[in-house]
């Protein structure tokens, strides 16, 4: 993938994040939610990152940060997707699958690791580590950066507490949700891992 293309790229999600900033459902919760995506995003500009990634894991990060956007414009748990699957399928996502909460934080957080655990190993410093590292590495950073998420989650309800604290958090009455959302990020990146190997496991079979 060219660098022109990937600037292209960048620009539609940037459209998308532009017009998912206006009118958000929850302006505070938006700009939240929106903190840890700029710095992000400037740490990859400042660095050229985005510049060496492979075309798969540039299209995985945009990927995650698209599916971010939609989350901070809607809050995630009010992301109405069983209304867009009603539109579609003429029945709800919760109906069909006996669903008592809205599920979109933990798609997002299962994402998180299914998408982001790629680049992740992409940015490591292949070699200085060996096979089993190069495996685990990103499975462990993927865990360390989702708890390091949650605390921040839990200081900023803390700290702004009310509706924000409440939409930002979006535990929607789960007292395990930081654990359960932490365990779909590892399930996505131990998945990711898993289907990373799956070429070197055909080569090896063809080659044996």
């Amino acid at each position: 993938m060219t660098t022109r293309l990937r600037e292209g790229l960048g620009l539609l999600y940037g459209a998308l994040w532009a017009a998912l900033a206006i009118s958000p459902v929850d302006r505070a919760d938006w700009a939240l939610e929106n903190l840890l995506v700029l710095v992000f995003a400037a740490v990859l500009c400042a660095t050229g990152r985005w510049r060496t990634l492979t075309t798969g894991a540039f299209l995985c990060v945009l990927a995650f940060l698209c599916l971010h956007a939609v989350g901070a414009h809607y809050t995630y748990s009010l992301v109405p997707y069983d209304r867009w699957a009603e539109a579609l399928t003429g029945a709800t996502v919760s109906d069909r699958f006996g669903l008592d909460r809205n599920h979109y934080d933990r798609l997002v957080h299962f994402a998180y690791g299914l998408l982001l655990t790629g680049p992740i190993r992409e940015v490591l410093p292949h070699d200085r580590l060996g096979p089993g590292w190069r495996l685990t590495l990103p499975v462990a950073i993927v865990l360390s950066l989702s708890a390091a998420y949650e605390i921040v989650e839990w200081a900023a309800a803390m700290l702004f507490g009310g509706d924000l604290g409440i939409a930002y958090v979006g535990a929607q009455g789960d007292s395990w949700d930081a654990q359960k959302d932490m365990a779909l990020a590892v399930a996505g990146a131990l998945l990711s891992t898993a289907l990373g190997r799956l070429p070197a496991i055909a080569a090896h079979k063809r080659a044996s």
